[in-house]
Protein backbone atom coordinates (compact mmCIF):
# COMPACT_ATOMS: atom_id res chain seq x y z
CA UNK A 1 0.00 0.00 0.00
CA UNK A 2 2.77 2.50 0.56
CA UNK A 3 4.35 2.06 -2.70
CA UNK A 4 1.02 2.15 -4.28
CA UNK A 5 1.16 5.95 -3.09
CA UNK A 6 4.62 6.94 -3.23
CA UNK A 7 4.41 5.93 -7.04
CA UNK A 8 1.27 7.92 -7.45
CA UNK A 9 3.03 10.93 -6.14
CA UNK A 10 6.29 10.98 -8.12
CA UNK A 11 3.73 10.42 -11.52
CA UNK A 12 4.00 12.93 -14.36
CA UNK A 13 5.65 16.46 -15.02
CA UNK A 14 6.06 19.53 -11.64
CA UNK A 15 4.30 22.46 -12.07
CA UNK A 16 8.03 24.02 -12.60
CA UNK A 17 8.93 21.41 -14.89
CA UNK A 18 5.64 23.04 -17.44
CA UNK A 19 6.27 26.28 -16.65
CA UNK A 20 9.91 26.03 -18.36
CA UNK A 21 8.58 23.70 -21.36
CA UNK A 22 5.86 26.09 -22.07
CA UNK A 23 8.31 28.95 -22.02
CA UNK A 24 10.58 26.91 -24.35
CA UNK A 25 8.66 26.69 -26.84
CA UNK A 26 7.07 29.94 -26.67
CA UNK A 27 9.98 31.08 -27.66
CA UNK A 28 10.42 28.89 -30.32
CA UNK A 29 7.09 29.99 -32.15
CA UNK A 30 8.43 33.70 -31.86
CA UNK A 31 11.50 32.50 -33.27
CA UNK A 32 9.79 30.81 -36.01
CA UNK A 33 6.88 33.54 -36.81
CA UNK A 34 9.63 36.33 -36.70
CA UNK A 35 11.36 34.47 -39.55
CA UNK A 36 8.25 33.75 -41.21
CA UNK A 37 7.36 37.23 -41.09
CA UNK A 38 10.60 38.57 -42.36
CA UNK A 39 10.64 35.87 -45.25
CA UNK A 40 7.17 37.18 -46.39
CA UNK A 41 8.12 40.74 -46.26
CA UNK A 42 11.55 39.79 -48.64
CA UNK A 43 8.94 38.17 -50.82
CA UNK A 44 6.32 40.84 -51.41
CA UNK A 45 9.59 43.47 -51.17
CA UNK A 46 10.84 41.69 -54.21
CA UNK A 47 7.81 41.16 -56.22
CA UNK A 48 7.11 45.06 -55.76
CA UNK A 49 10.31 45.48 -57.13
CA UNK A 50 10.33 42.89 -60.46
CA UNK A 51 6.95 44.44 -61.15
CA UNK A 52 7.91 48.21 -60.58
CA UNK A 53 11.07 47.00 -62.81
CA UNK A 54 8.91 45.39 -65.40
CA UNK A 55 6.09 48.12 -65.82
CA UNK A 56 8.90 50.81 -66.26
CA UNK A 57 10.98 48.69 -69.26
CA UNK A 58 7.32 48.67 -70.53
CA UNK A 59 7.12 51.99 -70.48
CA UNK A 60 10.76 52.68 -72.03
CA UNK A 61 9.77 50.42 -75.08
CA UNK A 62 6.67 52.00 -75.69
CA UNK A 63 7.99 55.79 -75.39
CA UNK A 64 11.11 54.48 -77.48
CA UNK A 65 8.67 52.83 -80.48
CA UNK A 66 6.45 56.36 -80.20
CA UNK A 67 9.38 58.70 -80.03
CA UNK A 68 11.14 57.11 -83.25
CA UNK A 69 8.47 58.00 -85.53
CA UNK A 70 8.84 61.97 -84.92
CA UNK A 71 9.18 63.37 -87.93
CA UNK A 72 7.55 60.61 -90.02
CA UNK A 73 6.35 61.56 -93.09
CA UNK A 74 7.63 65.64 -92.60
CA UNK A 75 10.32 67.23 -93.80
CA UNK A 76 12.54 67.54 -90.35
CA UNK A 77 12.65 65.77 -87.18
CA UNK A 78 9.15 66.42 -85.99
CA UNK A 79 10.60 67.57 -82.43
CA UNK A 80 8.61 70.99 -81.12
CA UNK A 81 11.62 72.83 -80.01
CA UNK A 82 9.70 75.36 -78.54
CA UNK A 83 7.89 72.73 -76.33
CA UNK A 84 10.41 70.28 -75.37
CA UNK A 85 13.19 70.60 -73.09
CA UNK A 86 14.55 68.00 -70.31
CA UNK A 87 11.57 67.12 -68.91
CA UNK A 88 9.25 67.24 -71.76
CA UNK A 89 9.10 66.28 -74.89
CA UNK A 90 6.67 67.02 -77.94
CA UNK A 91 6.93 65.81 -81.59
CA UNK A 92 5.03 65.12 -84.32
CA UNK A 93 4.71 62.53 -87.40
CA UNK A 94 2.45 62.55 -90.37
CA UNK A 95 1.39 58.83 -90.02
CA UNK A 96 -0.94 58.82 -92.73
CA UNK A 97 0.83 61.28 -94.82
CA UNK A 98 -1.63 64.00 -95.54
CA UNK A 99 -0.16 66.46 -96.39
CA UNK A 100 1.43 67.14 -92.97
CA UNK A 101 -2.11 67.42 -91.20
CA UNK A 102 -1.58 66.24 -87.72
CA UNK A 103 -5.21 65.83 -87.12
CA UNK A 104 -5.24 61.85 -86.20
CA UNK A 105 -4.46 60.29 -83.28
CA UNK A 106 -0.65 59.50 -82.58
CA UNK A 107 0.36 62.56 -84.94
CA UNK A 108 0.88 64.93 -82.28
CA UNK A 109 2.24 63.72 -78.58
CA UNK A 110 3.63 65.29 -75.44
CA UNK A 111 5.44 63.34 -73.03
CA UNK A 112 5.92 64.51 -69.33
CA UNK A 113 6.62 64.11 -65.77
CA UNK A 114 3.78 65.06 -63.56
CA UNK A 115 5.94 65.36 -59.75
CA UNK A 116 2.31 65.37 -57.56
CA UNK A 117 1.19 61.57 -59.16
CA UNK A 118 4.93 60.53 -59.56
CA UNK A 119 3.25 59.56 -63.13
CA UNK A 120 4.61 59.31 -66.61
CA UNK A 121 2.16 61.27 -68.66
CA UNK A 122 0.94 60.91 -72.54
CA UNK A 123 -1.05 64.36 -73.78
CA UNK A 124 -2.29 63.12 -77.04
CA UNK A 125 -3.73 66.43 -78.98
CA UNK A 126 -6.26 64.06 -81.10
CA UNK A 127 -6.63 60.95 -79.08
CA UNK A 128 -10.34 61.68 -78.56
CA UNK A 129 -10.59 62.30 -82.39
CA UNK A 130 -9.77 65.65 -84.36
CA UNK A 131 -8.06 68.21 -82.20
CA UNK A 132 -9.82 66.61 -79.22
CA UNK A 133 -7.20 66.62 -77.00
CA UNK A 134 -6.60 63.05 -74.29
CA UNK A 135 -4.26 62.65 -71.77
CA UNK A 136 -3.47 59.17 -70.42
CA UNK A 137 -0.85 57.61 -67.53
CA UNK A 138 1.69 55.53 -69.29
CA UNK A 139 2.78 54.37 -65.64
CA UNK A 140 2.94 55.34 -62.11
CA UNK A 141 5.21 55.18 -58.89
CA UNK A 142 8.12 56.84 -61.24
CA UNK A 143 10.47 59.41 -59.39
CA UNK A 144 11.76 61.18 -62.37
CA UNK A 145 11.81 61.46 -66.34
CA UNK A 146 14.74 63.15 -68.55
CA UNK A 147 14.96 63.84 -72.09
CA UNK A 148 18.71 64.47 -73.83
CA UNK A 149 19.07 65.67 -77.20
CA UNK A 150 21.84 64.99 -79.40
CA UNK A 151 22.80 66.95 -82.93
CA UNK A 152 23.90 65.65 -85.91
CA UNK A 153 25.33 68.23 -88.39
CA UNK A 154 27.02 66.85 -91.45
CA UNK A 155 29.50 64.33 -90.83
CA UNK A 156 30.65 65.92 -88.02
CA UNK A 157 30.37 63.75 -84.48
CA UNK A 158 27.28 64.52 -82.73
CA UNK A 159 26.75 67.43 -79.97
CA UNK A 160 25.33 66.29 -76.68
CA UNK A 161 23.44 65.54 -74.78
CA UNK A 162 21.93 68.67 -74.51
CA UNK A 163 18.94 69.94 -72.57
CA UNK A 164 17.09 70.89 -75.44
CA UNK A 165 16.93 69.71 -79.24
CA UNK A 166 16.89 72.00 -82.34
CA UNK A 167 16.38 71.17 -85.94
CA UNK A 168 19.57 69.25 -85.98
CA UNK A 169 18.46 66.81 -83.21
CA UNK A 170 18.82 63.01 -84.52
CA UNK A 171 18.64 60.80 -81.68
CA UNK A 172 17.15 61.35 -78.19
CA UNK A 173 18.22 59.69 -74.80
CA UNK A 174 15.17 58.78 -72.35
CA UNK A 175 16.04 58.22 -69.08
CA UNK A 176 13.07 56.78 -66.29
CA UNK A 177 14.34 56.82 -62.74
CA UNK A 178 12.50 53.84 -60.51
CA UNK A 179 12.45 54.70 -56.70
CA UNK A 180 12.16 51.23 -55.03
CA UNK A 181 10.22 50.97 -51.96
CA UNK A 182 12.97 51.12 -48.81
CA UNK A 183 12.96 47.73 -46.95
CA UNK A 184 13.58 48.90 -42.94
CA UNK A 185 15.25 51.83 -42.09
CA UNK A 186 17.64 50.99 -45.56
CA UNK A 187 16.85 52.80 -48.86
CA UNK A 188 16.88 50.91 -51.77
CA UNK A 189 18.42 52.06 -54.43
CA UNK A 190 17.20 53.78 -57.47
CA UNK A 191 16.78 52.16 -60.38
CA UNK A 192 17.89 54.21 -63.56
CA UNK A 193 16.87 52.75 -67.49
CA UNK A 194 17.94 54.22 -70.54
CA UNK A 195 17.13 53.87 -74.23
CA UNK A 196 18.79 55.70 -76.96
CA UNK A 197 16.17 56.03 -79.54
CA UNK A 198 17.13 57.24 -82.84
CA UNK A 199 14.73 59.19 -85.11
CA UNK A 200 14.02 57.23 -88.00
CA UNK A 201 13.48 60.54 -90.26
CA UNK A 202 16.14 62.60 -88.96
CA UNK A 203 18.37 63.79 -91.39
CA UNK A 204 20.99 61.74 -90.03
CA UNK A 205 19.07 58.56 -90.13
CA UNK A 206 18.14 58.81 -93.41
CA UNK A 207 22.34 59.07 -94.62
CA UNK A 208 22.40 56.27 -93.09
CA UNK A 209 20.57 54.23 -96.28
Amino acid sequence: MKNQNKNAGTAGFSIAELVIAMTIMLIVLGLVSTLFARALATRQRESSRTDALTSAQAALNVLSREIANSGYGLAGNGIVGADSDAGKLHFLSNIRNENEIFTDPGENITYYFDGNTRSILRHDANGGGANTPQTSVIINRISRLEFRYFDYLGTNPPTGPNLTPTVDTSRVRVTITVALEPHGDVNAPNVVLVSDVTLRNSDYMLRQY
